[in-house]
């Protein structure tokens, strides 16, 4: 007796996976393609950083610097002036000379003793090289001979204006003056035609500097 076998499907092999009865799932859908792309972030932050301190102190030294040189400057160009005006309005003494010395009568006597009788002129320049005028109470003349005093003239009191030249004349008259120890000498600049008359002039006055009045004395010796 022939045995018809059956299928049952409990007896089936169970490593063979059942079949499949979706109809669309026949074609595996493709794989999800993800990409990372992180936590969007913000741009970067930029920052700045004035040194604030470092530019005050900056402006600072560089207005010091400014006020400084500014100041030495300006002290520089006041003593200047200071010292340009010492120097132009400080009185200085007037300038004395014999502008001409011209004798009109010279005659020697020997009765008892060698005696001069000299008659001659003076012109005198006085000038003023200040920038204030001068007023002089006092000029005198002394006319030497060979280092001796002959004889002196006195004039009266003038003005010389500022930075000005002014001319005093005098006559000078010597009666028998004695001359002993140089008659020799005498003799030969008489024969010799010139004779080495000396002059010393002395002037007294004010120099007139603004509301002061200085005082100013000057002697000079012309040969």
């Amino acid at each position: 007796m022939a045995k018809t076998s059956g299928y049952y499907p409990e007896t089936a092999s169970p490593l063979l996976s059942p079949p499949n009865t979706n109809p669309y799932s026949s074609v595996p859908p493709p794989p999800l393609q993800s990409y990372y792309t992180g936590i969007p972030t913000s741009p970067p932050d930029t920052f700045i950083l004035l040194p604030v301190r470092l530019c005050l102190r900056r402006r600072r030294t560089l207005r010091f610097r400014s006020l400084l040189s500014s100041s030495c400057l300006l002290t520089i160009f006041l003593l200047t002036l200071l010292l340009l005006s010492f120097f132009f309005l400080y009185p200085s003494d007037p300038d004395l000379s014999v502008a001409r010395l011209h004798l009109s009568r010279i005659r020697v006597t020997t009765s008892t003793s060698v005696a001069l009788t000299i008659s001659m002129g003076i012109d005198l320049k006085i000038r003023n090289p200040d920038f204030f005028s001068i007023d002089y109470s006092y000029l005198n003349s002394t006319v030497l001979y060979r280092g001796r005093t002959l004889g002196s003239v006195t004039s009266e009191g003038g003005h010389v204006r500022a930075r000005g030249v002014s001319y005093v004349q005098a006559d000078l008259n010597l009666d028998a003056v004695r001359i002993i120890d140089d008659v020799f000498y005498l003799i030969e600049d008489i024969a010799s035609g010139i004779i080495p008359f000396e002059t010393k002039t002395q002037i007294v006055g004010d120099v007139h500097l603004f509301f002061l009045n200085v005082p100013v004395q000057v002697n000079v010796l012309n040969v």
